[in-house]
């Protein structure tokens, strides 16, 4: 579902198409994206308590949220909003992904409303959230600028956006392109562009030309000697993630 004004890419989509039936192999195409989730979580989890006040301790923390994960893939992030009592919207371009999300989710006994849609086509509806997650996909849009300014109309005012990428350096063509995709091949080679990456410089200027406040950043580190991830405080020079505010 792709309107006239959309930041779908066609061959970034078509990328992930191929790859749908991978989403829930831990050891598949997916894998780093399995192996990161765990800090991903933790990173979403404490933004959100933080900025709604949410004990995470609490049967339901999230109770009461509507969250938007837009490019949601086979719902690697969506389930656990949904456990944690958030009602959830999971959103793709790639068609083939959402019945992957599906059925998996029917599987876990969660209620889970995916959709083939675009922010775009989100907005048009006039659908709106308190949380949007943008994880890993602002480096695979046409235009992050549009494509976020779209996330804000997206939200409520008070609203909080999360988003994940991949900074743009020689560090980051060694670690994402030649050691995931040309040396480990967790990914087919071509799935990223290193050339659309995004500086933590340029996401926080998207965030601040559509009317959203940065208010935190850290970097997702991976350690190849001992295969974990953590989250950093100073190093973004390959994964990282920023949270921004929509003004109350």
């Amino acid at each position: 579902m792709q309107s006239a004004t959309s930041t779908v890419d066609p061959a970034e989509v078509a990328k992930f198409e191929a790859m749908a039936a991978e989403w829930w192999n831990p050891h598949g195409k997916f894998r780093p994206l399995h192996m990161m989730n765990p800090v991903r979580l933790g990173y979403i989890t404490a933004q959100i308590a933080a900025e709604f006040g949410r004990d995470l301790k609490a049967p339901t923390p999230f109770a009461g949220l509507r969250i938007l994960d837009i490019g949601c893939g086979g719902g690697l992030l969506s389930e656990p909003m949904a456990r944690l009592g958030a009602q959830v919207l999971g959103a793709d371009a790639a068609e083939r992904n959402i019945p992957v999300a599906r059925i998996h989710a029917a599987e876990q006994g969660l209620d889970i409303d995916y959709r083939h849609t675009t922010a775009e086509a989100l907005a048009a509806a006039g659908e709106i959230f308190d949380v949007v997650l943008a994880m890993e996909i602002v480096e695979h849009v046409s235009d992050p600028q549009a494509f976020l300014a779209t996330c804000q109309t997206l939200m409520k005012p008070g609203g909080l956006i999360v988003a994940s990428t991949i900074n743009r350096n020689p560090k980051s063509f060694m670690m994402a392109i030649v050691g995931a995709e040309w040396v480990m091949r967790w990914l087919p080679k071509g799935t990223h562009d290193w050339a659309k990456f995004i500086t933590p410089a340029e996401l926080e200027g998207f965030l601040r030309g559509a009317a959203l406040d940065p208010v935190d950043g850290k970097g997702f580190v991976f350690n190849p000697v001992a295969w974990t991830w953590t989250i950093s405080d100073r190093d973004l020079s390959v994964n990282y993630v920023m949270a921004g505010m929509k003004r109350a």
